[in-house]
């Protein structure tokens, strides 16, 4: 956060920068005329008047020792902007107030008439008397040499942490923290350390809006990244738009994100539903199969999955007819009436969207009524161990799916990641693993290409046409809509049963320019957002 000081006495001056350094998270050094430092850390502050009263004023922190019997952070202060501990408000830009700075007098003009230079701070659109005596529980002031380098660069990372997202999650969050601590032992970027916030959404789109907020707000992160659910991550990035707040899409899958939803403060590191539908249906298409139903969570990404795959499959194969359909809540599948209903249909074959607890639960339901036997069936993203290490010898044969085979890719580079992420973690890589990975080389990438500016704008530049050495090999993220060119690996499903578990055979890896629309496609889906 950042605090203009006005024209005033030494001392007021040396508090007003003590409030700019306020952190509840970490200890700031600030510099001090004679080359000193003073490094404040703080746990609860308490903010008085020189006489021991509650600062107070009117509710826009205007006018020239006014008073009130209230203190500044209940209800009437700054219009309205929270006073906490570790930051005062919101940031410049968010919320600004309606007045002028008189440059021949250094006065701060508001609504409400001009403020004495002497006896104020403006915190971006906010005034407020500083004549202040901090009075802290575990306050620390310790007088420091010359200030060293900057502080941490801060990265806000919004994800499902728990519920139906773990599985996938859980081993991302170790992947990034891999990342990051490897980054920060090379000497961090520009000599400066990564800091990753984490925070859980809980699957809802306004706990994610929440987190959002408040990292940018009160914890001063340079972007936000992450997101799991469809639904979410298009909250997040039209909170992103919004703000002009950078924001790194790791896993949210909706082409809606970087494309009819787009903007220039997203990308995305994952290919979407329409890159992973389209290589699927053209190895479906081979088949010859007619009659297709569907069964996937009723949200924004079961839709696209099927829609997408759908589409494609019928540009390839014109006959193709879709008998049924099915949408169950996400989270809250009861297995038995859909498979009923989908058996009553009698397709050749079914493609599924369904993952984590409902994807378990509806293949120990297909198994006892012999599903699998009766209709071909393709699964987005069922390839990935997240979703077949679970089913051990339960998983279904012959399959096509969208995975990630990491036990036979035999790259150099994926060899010595898996080892490492081994060795780390004694557990085995997830795709979640190599998205969290590769999600934070993306960011560093493009905050090197950055520079010393790392506004929203220069990030959204930088991360234009960026190219990213990743474990799998390069990716490069397209200039026209931020969506990375990182591939899926796509396959028939069989048991191992050395491992005891379902694996990945006769697959290849699609990269995403195979299948990705053009630029002047891409230009027209934009056109209308």
């Amino acid at each position: 956060m950042t605090y203009q000081i006005l024209r005033g006495r030494p001392f007021d001056a040396l508090i007003a920068r003590m409030i700019h350094s306020l952190s509840p998270s970490s200890l700031l050094q600030q510099d001090f005329p004679g080359g000193e430092g003073l490094a404040v850390g703080l746990g609860v502050v308490f903010v008085v008047g020189m006489d021991g009263r509650p600062l107070e004023g009117d509710a826009g922190g205007s006018g020239e020792g006014t008073r009130r019997r209230r203190a500044p952070w209940k209800n009437g202060s700054c219009r309205g902007e929270d006073f906490r501990s570790g930051g005062l408000g919101r940031p410049p830009g968010l919320q600004p107030f309606s007045g002028a700075v008189d440059p021949g007098r250094g006065i701060f003009r508001s609504d409400h008439g001009p403020v004495n230079p002497a006896h104020t701070i403006r915190e971006g659109g906010c005034v407020r008397p500083y004549r202040l005596v901090l009075l802290g529980i575990t306050l620390t002031l310790a007088f420091a040499g010359p200030a060293g380098a900057e502080g941490p660069i801060r990265i806000g990372e919004i994800n499902s942490y728990s519920g139906i997202g773990a599985p996938f999650t859980l081993p991302y969050r170790a992947a990034v923290e891999m990342a990051v601590d490897e980054i920060n032992a090379r000497g961090g970027v520009g000599g400066r350390r990564l800091e990753v916030l984490f925070r859980d959404d809980r699957g809802q789109p306004a706990e994610a809006i929440k987190h959002a907020q408040e990292l940018v707000t009160a914890d001063g992160v340079t972007l936000l990244a992450g997101g799991f659910l469809s639904n979410v991550g298009l909250a997040i990035s039209d909170w992103a738009r919004q703000h002009r707040v950078m924001y790194v899409a790791a896993e949210p899958l909706t082409e809606a994100l970087t494309w009819s939803q787009g903007h220039p403060w997203v990308v995305r590191v994952r290919p979407n539903t329409y890159e992973q539908g389209r290589m699927l249906a053209e190895r479906a298409a081979r088949t010859g199969h007619v009659r297709w139903a569907t069964i996937g969570p009723n949200y924004e990404y079961g839709k696209r999955a099927w829609e997408t795959f759908r589409d494609r499959l019928r540009e390839l194969r014109p006959g193709v007819e879709v008998v049924g359909e099915h949408w169950p809540v996400l989270g809250k599948l009861e297995p038995g009436p859909y498979v009923t209903a989908i058996l009553g249909e009698r397709p050749d074959a079914l493609y599924v969207s369904l993952f984590g607890s409902d994807w378990l639960a509806f293949v120990r339901e297909a198994n006892k009524r012999g599903l699998f036997e009766k209709m071909f069936v393709v699964g987005i993203l069922l390839g990935e161990p997240e979703y077949i290490d679970p089913l051990r010898t339960e998983a279904p044969e012959g399959m096509l799916v969208t995975g990630y085979p990491w036990y036979a890719i035999a790259a150099p580079a994926h060899r010595r990641w898996v080892e490492a992420f081994r060795q780390r973690t004694s557990a085995e890589p997830r795709l979640g693993s190599l998205v969290g990975y590769i999600t934070v080389l993306s960011i560093v990438e493009a905050l090197r290409r950055a520079g010393a500016d790392l506004g929203a704008d220069r990030l959204s530049a930088a991360f234009r046409g960026l190219a990213v050495e990743t474990p799998i090999g390069p990716i490069t993220f397209r200039a026209v809509d931020g969506q990375s060119t990182m591939g899926a690996w796509v396959g028939t499903t069989r048991l191992d049963r050395v491992r005891g578990v379902g694996v990945m055979g006769d697959y290849e890896y699609v990269p995403g320019e195979r299948v990705l629309p053009p630029a002047d496609e891409v230009l027209k889906m934009q056109a209308g957002h």
